[in-house]
């Protein structure tokens, strides 16, 4: 026998497929596709446009998107790496100096900055002290900006002279924020802006100074990176790159939180997509079974008849990925509209690759979802054209779960997902399913004595659920994950980013102190708590150098470019503290107040550790002020470094370090509009220094703004999958239900007590899949807390309600998608039978 051409194969089914295009499962399969495409391609155009966004806004804490930072200039070769690249390039020289008048001496942090700074970000200077702030350039030569402490401690005014080295400068304006100064705890005196062309007059810096020069790069990502690439191997040892998510811990946490968040939606909103489509393609071959088996008598085989309907699905897949991914487009444009005034105006294009990746997404969950029912239609026997009872033979279980997870883990290696979070959604959802579906199982089963003296509606509606357990059971738990699926996202939404939220109130510190006297310690501190309700306690600190472990050199245990090393290149700030600080969690070992032991205890934050290597009972040996230190590893602690409380690398058992020369430091909250009350606090104590980080907590409740907005945006999706997934289910009993409701119309039953079972039938199913879906939600969140985010799980007493609103949404949705079953005619239903 010829063998048909797949060219005819191709457009046989091409013509099947628009002849059946109005059929309820082909509708409910393509609108599960166009969902899963458009979610999948909406976030991913949001997510990596959101994410640039929010780096350009990052960058501004760097003045730049790449920095090459040392402690000697950059070599020439360095220099023309990025402009051979055409990179915009900023030199910024930053020291330490006395500043002089006719009268007084004041040490300051004294920045050099060429023209073209910063890349990135503002300037922002006032014509006078504490008057309004704007936008500026930047001084010129023979000019210079200082902060309004340094006005206030030398009693200078506008147009005044100062000294910096050799050189005379005039004071042209109030400088009040440079965009990579923020969170800078180095810098412990205030602050003056010159212009670069007078450092080399100056005669400050001289070999042997106590210099960092920066060299700020601008330009697209992929200059950049063959920047990076080029320059890492010929770094010195005095030398590191920087970029915005490592060059401050609290924006990379941001940014890394929003995109796990936007990701696990997707993840989802994909998956709920992925099972209507298995849904809608079950009853997809169902229906072809006698057409598949007509086909084979006429002569196909079965490989030409899987060809031929693989090429309809392929065909819908098509066509549904790509009304998907233009409904994704302008899905990601219309966010990005309602998110006009939060993100910057310079918003990176949108490519093509999301929309590639969203269509790949869903043509793999099409083949990993639809394959097993599609192979069914290759094993349809020739015989059933006369025996309607001969089904295929099924599918080997490896090949249905197989495809399946493989599609699966396809989906999640395209999202990028964190393990642990994948890990704790996936098992939490399976052993959900394991233990709630046996106990549904076994509740269907203790219904059948309650039904003997229940009403009529109630015999009918339940016993359609008792006929078949499995497949009752089955529908349960698939309107659970829907209801599941969108009471964890609600939760993410409504709690999860409220509990980040909650880590930046609107209260929390923006002024940092250091190089608190201490003589001065107590009266600052009646000053401080006299200035703010929200002030963290003060903190001796002690700078050491980490210089030895186990009486090994700590250079060689730590790899290059770690956090490790870059903690051992610098003197640590080290403090004492009988109490655990608030924020600080231990995860191994103990605080204080066991048996005292040879060598005094520190305990040391756990990620630090890691990079180090450390274990509890090492030795580590420290050089403070010159005299060698040991301290024993006695706990390492986890810290909350978006806290903006003063946190340290190193706490020391009290006592430690008391005879070692101190300074403390703390953080408190002021209002705006109490600046003065600043001044007269610098006054008073002219050596403390003053930081401000009120620019930071602003980047960072901007971020978490935009990534509420953004999960809210994607639980539309969600909503839309669970949806899909509603009415496929429906559909795959619907020919049935349309047999038994012509049977029982024709022995006489009424349509309105039809109607009565099946809202008894699908209230009792949806208020069955709330059941399951609040323990589901309770048991997956509390391995997401656990897990992934590291959060304080408690419970959720809305998850109680899911019942009722399953109860609601299944039962509406159960007697709107059955309406057929209602509406068939009696006559021509039995005769078709």
């Amino acid at each position: 026998m010829r063998s048909v051409p797949a060219s005819r194969l191709a457009k046989l089914a091409l013509r099947q497929l628009w002849r059946d295009a109005r059929s309820g499962e082909l509708r409910v399969l393509f609108f599960a596709l166009v969902i899963a495409v458009a979610a999948s391609t909406a976030i991913g155009y949001f997510g990596a446009r959101l994410n640039d966004a929010m780096q350009l806004r990052a960058t501004e804490f760097l003045g730049a998107d790449l920095v090459l930072r040392g402690s000697a200039p950059a070599e020439p070769e360095q220099i023309e790496i990025g402009r051979n690249l055409q990179l915009d390039h900023s030199q910024v020289v930053e020291f330490s100096s006395v500043i002089a008048t006719d009268e007084n001496l004041q040490l300051s942090s004294v920045k050099a900055a060429d023209s073209n700074y910063p890349l990135r970000g503002t300037l922002r200077s006032a014509p006078a002290p504490y008057e309004a702030e704007q936008p500026s350039q930047g001084p010129g030569p023979g000019e210079a900006w200082a902060e309004a402490r340094l006005f206030a401690a030398l009693d200078l005014s506008i147009g005044d002279d100062i000294e910096v080295g050799n050189k005379r400068l005039r004071l042209t304006r109030v400088l009040t924020y440079e965009p990579d100064r923020v969170g800078d705890f180095y810098s412990l005196t205030p602050r003056v802006l010159m212009h670069l062309d007078d450092l080399a007059s100056t005669g400050v810096v001289q070999p042997g100074s106590r210099v960092r020069y920066r060299e700020l790069w601008r330009g697209p990502g992929e200059q950049l990176a063959a920047y990076e690439r080029a320059v890492r191997p010929t770094l010195e040892p005095n030398q590191r790159l920087e970029t915005p998510k490592d060059g401050n811990r609290q924006i990379g946490g941001a940014l890394g939180r929003a995109e796990r968040y936007l990701n696990l939606a997707s993840l989802a909103a994909v998956l709920l997509a992925g099972v209507a489509v298995a849904l809608s393609a079950a009853r997809f071959a169902a229906r072809r079974f006698d057409a598949s088996a007509l086909l084979r008598c006429l002569g196909l085989s079965r490989r030409e008849a899987l060809t031929l309907y693989g090429f309809q699905l392929g065909y819908l897949g098509l066509f549904a990925c790509a009304v998907g991914a233009l409904l994704g487009w302008v899905a990601q444009l219309g966010l990005f509209h309602l998110l006009r005034e939060l993100i910057v105006n310079e918003i990176p294009p949108a490519t093509l690759w999301p929309a590639l990746a969203g269509m790949a997404t869903g043509l793999v969950a099409l083949a990993g979802f639809a394959l097993p029912p599609l192979a069914a239609l290759g094993r349809v026997p020739p015989l059933r054209v006369l025996r309607r009872d001969m089904l295929p033979v099924p599918a080997s279980s490896w090949l249905v779960y197989g495809t399946a997870v493989a599609a699966l883990g396809v989906i999640m290696w395209r999202l990028s997902l964190d393990l642990r979070i994948t890990l704790a959604l996936l098992g939490g959802g399976l052993l959900a399913t394991v233990v709630l579906g046996g106990l549904l199982l076994l509740t269907l089963r203790g219904l059948r004595q309650m039904l003997s003296g229940a009403a009529l509606p109630w015999r009918l509606g339940l016993g359609q659920l008792l006929r078949h357990p499995l497949a009752a059971a089955g529908q349960s738990l698939a309107f659970g994950l829907i209801l599941l699926a969108m009471a964890l996202i609600a939760l993410l939404r409504g709690e999860l980013l409220d509990t980040w939220q909650d880590q930046l109130p609107a209260d929390a510190p923006n002024h940092f102190v250091l190089n608190v006297l201490p003589a001065e310690r107590d009266a600052f501190a009646g000053r401080i708590a006299a200035l703010s309700d929200h002030a963290a306690p003060l903190y001796p600190v002690v700078p050491g150098r980490l210089v030895a472990i186990n009486g090994e050199p700590v250079r060689q245990q730590v790899t290059k470019d770690s956090q490790g090393e870059r903690a051992i290149r610098r003197d640590l700030s080290l403090t004492w503290s009988q109490d655990l600080p608030a924020d600080n969690r231990l995860s191994a070992g103990r605080w204080w107040g066991g048996e005292p032991g040879e060598l005094p205890g520190v305990s040391v934050e756990a990620e630090l550790a890691e990079s180090l290597q450390l274990s509890l009972g090492d030795r580590l040996s420290f050089t403070v002020g010159g005299i060698t230190r040991d301290a024993s590893v006695t706990s390492l602690r986890e810290v909350n470094w978006d806290s903006f409380q003063p946190n340290f690398y190193m706490i020391f058992e009290p006592g430690t370090l008391r005879d070692m020369p101190t300074t403390y430091m703390t953080s408190f909250y002021l209002p705006a509009g109490q600046e003065r009350e600043l001044v007269k606090l610098a006054r008073d104590f002219p050596s403390a220094t003053l930081l401000q980080v009120d620019a930071l907590l602003s980047q960072l409740r901007s971020i978490l703004m935009q990534v509420s907005i953004a999960v809210e945006y994607v639980l539309m999706f969600v909503l839309a999958a669970g949806l899909a997934v509603l009415f496929a289910g429906l559909q795959a009993t619907l020919d049935e239900r349309i047999r038994q409701g012509a049977l029982l119309r024709a022995l006489g039953a009424e349509r309105r007590l039809l109607i009565r079972a099946r809202r008894t039938e699908f209230g009792v199913l949806g208020a069955a899949s709330g059941a399951l879906a609040a323990l589901g939600c309770e048991l997956v969140s509390a391995l997401l807390y656990r897990f992934a985010f590291d959060l304080q799980w408690q419970p959720h007493p809305w998850l109680l309600t899911l019942p009722l609103i399953g109860a609601v949404l299944v039962g509406t949705a159960g007697v709107l998608g059955t309406r057929r079953a209602l509406n068939a005619s009696p006559l021509n239903v039995l005769r078709e039978s």
